[in-house]
């Protein structure tokens, strides 16, 4: 359960479009599973089959349909993400200057595959943990180091070699490969209030 536990936090943590992309981007996930005793079907329950991620300022919420892990919020002055599991109350923190993996080689491809008409480059990750692919198009833009400190997941590394938010993601690790893929952009303001806790939230570091 600790290693499904991370896994969850990790998956949450992976556009004016000139500028920093603010707005949000909805994803399509699929998932297989690795874990003979968790099924693809199991997956998809826990995790969810929707990602909303809403991004502004170097600020983000993810929030999925998921019957498990419901939300993840990062708040970037604090460099923490914030988790939301559907059985506590409260909300776990992970430290977002750690980033708990090893990246061993890196690759990039241009030209790979077009999602919402956009043709994307590849960003491959090869790392302890597994292998991380990202597509990504330059119109979806974002300056990485508004994330410089955000180690965790290797986000920071991902953008220093796109400069944009991806439009498809293939994580794999020992447990599952899972496939998020951008059915819909929507650039807008995001009230600020999106990137706060709950009132009266009681936070915890996370174990894991």
């Amino acid at each position: 359960m600790k290693a499904i536990f991370r896994i969850l936090v990790l998956f949450l943590s992976i556009t004016s479009f000139s500028q920093n992309f603010k707005g949000e981007i909805v994803y399509a996930n699929t998932y297989k599973s690795k874990n003979p005793q968790v099924t693809n079907e199991q997956w998809n329950l826990m995790i969810g089959t929707t990602q909303r991620y809403l991004t502004q300022d170097g600020n983000y919420k993810s929030i999925t349909n998921g019957k498990l892990l419901q939300w993840q919020l990062y708040i970037n002055k604090d460099n923490k993400l914030y988790n939301k599991m559907s059985n506590s109350e409260t909300i776990y923190w992970n430290d977002g200057s750690i980033q708990g993996d090893e990246i061993i080689n890196i690759e990039i491809n241009k030209n790979v595959e077009k999602i919402l008409n956009l043709l994307c480059d590849e960003v491959i990750l090869v790392c302890k943990s597994g292998v991380q692919k990202y597509y990504f198009n330059s119109s979806l833009s974002v300056e990485p180091n508004i994330f410089i400190n955000h180690k965790f997941g290797n986000w920071y590394d991902f953008l220093l070699k796109s400069k944009s938010f991806p439009l498809k993601m293939i994580i794999e690790n020992d447990q599952f490969i899972i496939t998020s893929t951008a059915t819909e952009i929507i650039p807008k303001d995001i009230e600020n209030a999106v990137f706060n806790l709950p009132p009266n939230t009681k936070t915890e570091k996370s174990m894991y």
